[in-house]
């Protein structure tokens, strides 16, 4: 089916004010807005909003990194952005020079785009996300559900056949349309997606659902016997869009692999993360300009 004509949340940055410095970076604007002068060693990166940690956090965290590992990943001087075309607007407009990803979407944009090439780091070469589904805490038994849906389909191989299907096998220029299925009279979940992340996370520009995640989300109505209505999103307005209860469900959320980054990065207070369903490196890309 069509996606579902929800309203985008843009929501203010009074609602994620508690979470974020502002709406997506240092600007206030989305992450369009430079860093202020950094040194010139410094590399500028872009990334997508996290939940719980503001750009000031991600730079500490990073610094952390550096002193666990030996490697030096206090180089880079972080702009958060509310999506990957914000993100890639801002590498091609020179606000700033690298923009990490994942590897699954870095293959994408490499193959879509022979501009973006990827930056050898042996630092964040090392450092995994597991993607989870967010919910509010006391939504036990809706969590408690979508924790069996993926362990049934961790366990009967259906998660292993969508994995290959949207993401090791995918066509980058041919990304499959999902049919998400209706069910009369059923109870109906709203879900938060951003809609921007392919092959992950993707919403076509007819509002047609599409990529991995939807993929995901289709199987899960059908198991769950529930509607499914996905709600398009910004990133920094997730947290915020869940807690009041405009969303019941923030999907994807990450928990990093390893203690080389908290594990809270993506779960504010008042917030519960299902078991993860994938995992992938984090990957940063240039621009070839």
């Amino acid at each position: 089916m069509k996606l579902k004509k929800a309203v985008k949340l843009l929501l203010s940055c009074v609602l994620a004010g508690a979470l974020f410095t502002g709406c997506g970076g240092n600007g206030g604007n989305g992450g369009d807005t430079p860093v202020d002068n950094p040194p010139a060693s410094t590399i500028k990166l872009g990334m997508i909003t996290h939940l719980n940690a503001n750009e000031k956090r991600m730079e500490e965290i990073l610094d952390n990194v550096t002193e666990k590992t030996g490697v030096n990943v206090s180089k880079y001087a972080i702009t958060f952005y509310n999506n990957l075309n914000l993100m890639q607007m801002g590498i091609e407009s020179g606000s700033v020079d690298q923009i990490s990803t994942y590897n699954c979407v870095a293959n994408y944009i490499t193959a879509t785009n022979d501009k973006y090439s990827v930056v050898p780091d042996k630092a964040f070469g090392k450092l995994t996300d597991s993607f989870c589904f967010a919910v509010r805490k006391d939504d036990t038994e809706l969590k408690a559900d979508l924790d069996k849906v993926i362990d049934e389909m961790k366990a009967d191989g259906t998660l292993d056949n969508l994995v290959k299907v949207y993401i090791t096998d995918v066509n980058p220029d041919n990304i499959p349309v999902v049919e998400i299925p209706t069910i009369d009279g059923a109870e109906t979940i709203k879900i938060g997606l951003t809609g921007d992340l392919p092959p992950l996370d993707l919403v076509l520009a007819d509002d047609s659902p599409a990529g991995f995640n939807t993929a995901m989300l289709a199987e899960i109505a059908k198991r769950l016997d529930r509607n499914i209505e996905i709600v398009g999103i910004d990133s920094s307005a997730r947290a915020a869009a869940l807690t009041s209860n405009q969303i019941d469900v923030v999907f994807w959320t990450i928990v990093p692999n390893g203690d080389k980054v908290p594990a809270d990065i993506d779960k504010p207070d008042g917030i519960e993360l299902s078991k993860p369903y994938f995992s992938d490196n984090v990957e940063h890309l240039k621009f070839n300009k």
